[in-house]
């Protein structure tokens, strides 16, 4: 197992659209666990694929206190929802920035598991919030997206600015 590099905002692989996983190998398998490693490194509750550079439809979600719930969604879709709540959300791909996100209050979502049987099953509070967080992420779509003009304006500049910061820390390292 291995702990991956999560991208980072404004890193435009985050707006890929993942492919759908037709394949329930091995690989998929130890993708799993190498996704799961890199979400308690972080430590999050959440990742999709996208994020650590990987265009296929995965998801692990872990939103139980004691870590030991491992959620893995394959392929992934909403397929009905009610209510809804606002919910101050954060995401690997922006560290340290958080902002109240819309979202709906319950979902019933239909996925995949790791041996590729298909199963339904519901989810309301955060664990409905994080399955539609990573849901938006597997089709290019960013928590920020539902920001308003103005605070999507001011979070862009500020991940520029810090990936701008980035790139002349590693210039100066190598040279």
């Amino acid at each position: 197992m291995a702990v991956l590099d999560i991208l980072v905002y404004p890193d435009p692989k985050l707006r890929r659209v993942a492919e759908p996983v037709a394949d329930f190998n091995s690989e998929i398998r130890d993708m799993v666990k190498d996704m799961a490693e890199t979400m308690y490194a972080a430590p999050g509750i959440g990742l999709a694929s996208i994020q650590v550079g990987i265009p296929q439809s995965i998801i692990v979600i872990d939103v139980s206190d004691d870590h030991n719930d491992l959620k893995v969604l394959i392929n992934p879709e909403v397929i009905d929802s009610n209510g809804e709540q606002i919910v101050e959300e954060g995401c690997l791909s922006f560290p340290g920035y958080f902002a109240e996100v819309k979202r709906a209050e319950w979902i019933r979502f239909r996925a995949q598991d790791l041996q590729g049987e298909t199963y339904e099953t519901e989810a309301e509070g955060l664990f409905a919030v994080c399955v539609q967080h990573e849901i938006d992420h597997l089709s290019g779509k960013l928590f920020t997206d539902y920001l308003s003009r103005l605070k999507r304006q001011r979070v862009t500049k500020q991940f520029q600015k810090a990936a701008r910061q980035r790139q002349r820390d590693m210039a100066r390292k190598v040279g």
